[in-house]
Formats: C-alpha cells, structure tokens, sequence
C-alpha cells in the first residue's frame, strides 16, 4: 500500500523527496518478502534460522537505506538488480521441478519482465530520443508491464514456499478464468495427499 502511495505521489510531483519515498518503500516491501519467503536452503551458512535471516535482512536494509542518500542516482539500478537474483533462485528451483503448470508461469514472467525492464532502460537511457518522436510514454509502460509479472512471479515463488514449508500439501498451479485465456490470474490450489495406513 505504501509502495503505491509513494508512488503516486513521486509521479504526482517528481520530487527528490517523492523519488527516494518511492524507491525506498519498494526496497523495504522486497525486504520483506525476502524476509518471509526466502527459502532456508538458500540461507548463508552463518545463518540457522528464520529469525536470524530477519535480523540480516532488516541490517542489509536500513544500510542500504542509508547509503541511498548519499547516492541516490544509484537506487533504481540496484532495485532492478535484485530482480537478477530472483531470477537466478527461479531457474535453480525450475531444474528441481517437473510441474509445467509452473514452468510456463516462470516463463510468462520472465517474458513479461523483459519487456519490463527493456522500456524502463530504454526510457531511462534513450528519453531524448523518444521526446524528440515525441513518444515519451515507456516509463508508464515499465509500471504495467512489471505490474504484469509480478501477477506471475507471486504464483511462483508461493509454489516453491509451499513446497518446503508445508510438505504435506501438494500445490497445484492454477488458472482464472480458463487455461485457455492468453491472459489469466494464475493462483495455487493446495491438495492435501491421503495418508497411507
């Protein structure tokens, strides 16, 4: 909620203020999802908990925070650089799941962040040119279009949450409204398997 707030308002006045707003309230919900979805295998060896990975997380956090005063041209690079890393867990994940159902939810994301992150370099490196054609609209594209794989992403990183925190469930990847529909609402079924006696 936070994260929309301040993102409106950034947009609403593209302040210095309303920038770092933005991009710090993304930075702190990333953190928490870390924080509770991060799977424990991938955990640093220093690390034997949950709650330990809460206080790194929380530390990596507010330094990061702090650092992106003293640059801040730096933050939407470093913000688009984690996505990198989520990539990297998704694929190591992918090679120990056989469910199409989620493969092909990983790759529309995958898709669906390319185009993302192509109009917001392309915005961000080339806006001479676009104003100059006067087409000055890719960083509104970039909201959509990584809004449109995060709709996938969620699914995805939930499936493999799941599945190493309630191994007794099975989860099932699941459409809305059809599997038929070139765009749908992806969501996860839990199927509890019947206990042999």
């Amino acid at each position: 909620l936070l994260a929309g707030i301040f993102s409106i308002y950034f947009h609403m006045t593209l302040s210095y203020v309303g920038q770092l707003l933005d991009e710090l309230s993304i930075l702190w919900t990333l953190a928490a999802a870390y924080s509770f979805w991060y799977p424990k295998i991938y955990f640093p060896r220093c690390i034997k908990s949950r709650k330990h990975f809460f206080w790194l997380t929380g530390a990596t956090t507010v330094i990061t925070t702090l650092m992106s005063f003293i640059k801040p041209a730096c933050n939407a690079y470093m913000l688009n650089c984690i996505a990198f890393h989520l990539l990297y867990l998704t694929w190591r994940e992918l090679k120990k799941c056989s469910d199409k159902r989620v493969h092909k939810m990983a790759t529309a994301m995958v898709v669906w962040w390319a185009l993302a992150i192509t109009s917001w370099i392309s915005d961000r490196w080339f806006c001479w040119f676009w104003q100059a054609i006067g087409f000055p609209y890719l960083h509104s594209f970039w909201h959509v279009l990584i809004a449109v794989s995060l709709l996938y992403c969620f699914p995805v990183v939930i499936y493999f949450d799941i599945t190493y925190e309630m191994p007794s469930f099975k989860p099932t990847m699941r459409y809305w409204p059809s599997d038929s529909w070139p765009v749908v609402v992806p969501y996860i079924s839990l199927e509890e398997p019947h206990k042999q006696c």
